[in-house]
């Protein structure tokens, strides 16, 4: 029964999200770190957790979550930046692209950000890829005379094959461990890991295939790009200056690169190394998913299979073939190769915080009670589980522009759902929220300008483009995931 305690924990947990939004959005520009800190303390004693017990439930929440989260992270950007700098990441670019003609071109390079995407943050995937998108783009106009970038159908080659590649990296990003979104959905709700990494491979891609190449096709012809020359004629500044995202995530703040450059003693690795590397722990986190529904309880394929498909030592095991096939075999000492991966670590810092205290947030929330009236609301309103997990993170994504705040309090706020549903799936619903916190991106998200910054777009065109891409990803995704509760 609904009682007068629960529209006082809802009015309150209203409040101090709004109070969260209005932080972070408004002309404090205050960092989501803090703000979600403001959030909790005060909404821990409104709704009558008490002083002490409040800071006690926040600090448990930041140390769960970075417990379970924070070393996965670590290791994926200690492995993302040995990839980066090593040229296997160019050389699988080359691959892929030599192999593709100009109309399959679009595809191609969705797929190659599919790939980097795995063990990539966005953020790092963005000044990675598109300065070898853009060189691309480039060359196959000068090869076919196209004159002002466009081809004979006036489209943009540039955005024909860079929203394509924005596409496979922010899917990647929505839906796939072990990237943050996923991860802290996957922890909250209690979702297997390994059953949410297939699952979310088989809805990126026909999330990728309409909101990449296929939008690119109808975007590229009424927006125009003009991205910095130095991008163009360069591996970019992920490769060339060591510039990283800074803590909004737009692009500039340089990092310690530490940067082995190619030569005769430094060969780039080979195809079959970079390949083997990065999908070693996709692989690993796939096999343990088999062995659970194949092998017998107890016996030891079974156990293996469960300890090295676990994300941390999955990607561990990545990360140290990483030293080999990225450094050793390369001819880089081993102060060389642990000085470029602890360099990876930099622009993860500020995720981290947040992520942490995204979790102090969500615990508090949890604490108070108002998942609970919240659960009794939508039981008794009779929405659909995974349309709530969707349209909760929507809202908190439009308003806060951060996938990462919208995924950590929409699981926050479904998880008692869930618990009252047993039938309900924490797989999908995980899936779900990740679709519904990367929906419409706009002009309080740092994304918004990282991408305008690096195509030369302007503010108009930026939104006819990537904004319309993002609203795809999440639509799209979440058809994809309603269409996977039909047949899981």
């Amino acid at each position: 029964m609904w009682t007068a305690t629960d529209t006082r924990l809802v009015i309150t947990a209203t409040a101090t999200v709004v109070l969260v939004i209005v932080l972070i959005t408004s002309r404090l520009r205050l960092h989501a770190f803090p703000a979600l800190m403001v959030g909790a303390l005060v909404l821990g004693p409104v709704a009558g957790i008490g002083p002490s017990a409040t800071v006690e439930s926040f600090t448990d929440g930041v140390g769960g979550t970075l417990g379970d989260v924070g070393v996965v992270l670590g290791l994926g950007t200690m492995l993302g930046k040995l990839l980066a700098d090593s040229g296997g990441a160019d050389l699988l670019a080359d691959a892929l692209l030599r192999r593709s003609g100009a109309r399959m071109l679009p595809w191609a390079v969705a797929l190659l950000a599919m790939v980097l995407g795995i063990p990539l943050f966005f953020e790092i995937g963005v000044v990675l890829v598109l300065p070898i998108v853009f060189t691309v783009a480039v060359r196959l106009d000068r090869e076919r005379g196209h004159e002002g970038g466009r081809d004979e159908q006036g489209r943009s080659t540039i955005l024909r094959v860079g929203i394509p590649a924005l596409a496979g990296l922010s899917a990647l990003h929505a839906f796939v461990p072990p990237h943050p979104g996923p991860l802290v959905a996957v922890d909250a709700l209690g979702a297997d890991l390994g059953q949410t990494l297939l699952v979310g491979i088989v809805v990126a891609i026909p999330t990728v295939a309409v909101a990449g190449p296929l939008f690119a096709h109808y975007a590229s012809r009424w927006a125009h790009a003009e991205p910095a020359a130095a991008l163009v004629r360069s591996g970019g500044p992920g490769r060339q200056q060591g510039a990283t995202a800074d803590t909004e995530g737009r692009p500039g703040a340089t990092a310690d690169a530490a940067e082995i450059p190619e030569t005769p003693e430094h060969p780039p690795p080979g195809l079959t190394a970079t390949l083997t590397t990065i999908l070693l722990p996709v692989v690993l986190m796939l096999l343990r998913t088999v062995a659970d529904v194949a092998a017998p309880e107890g016996s030891p394929v079974r156990a293996v299979a469960e300890f090295v498909g676990e994300p941390i030592v999955a990607l561990l095991l990545a990360l140290l073939l990483a030293t080999r096939t990225f450094g050793f075999r390369r001819g880089l000492s081993g102060s060389e190769v642990s000085s470029l991966a602890a360099a990876g670590l930099v622009p993860a810092a500020s995720i981290l915080v947040i992520i942490g205290a995204g979790g102090g947030f969500k615990q508090v929330l949890v604490d108070s009670g108002v998942g609970d009236s919240l659960a009794k609301a939508a039981t008794g309103a009779g929405i659909p589980v995974l349309l709530l997990a969707w349209f909760v993170a929507v809202l908190i994504r439009l308003a806060t522009g951060s996938a990462t705040v919208a995924t950590v309090t929409a699981a926050g706020i479904v998880a008692p759902v869930l618990a009252a549903e047993p039938s309900a799936s924490p797989v999908l619903a995980a899936l779900a929220i990740g679709a519904g916190s990367v929906f419409f991106s706009h002009v309080n998200d740092a994304g918004f300008w990282l991408v305008r910054e690096y195509f030369g777009m302007s503010v108009r065109d930026t939104f006819r483009t990537w904004s319309v891409m993002e609203t795809l990803v999440s639509v799209v995704g979440l058809l994809a995931v309603l269409a996977a509760s039909l047949v899981v």
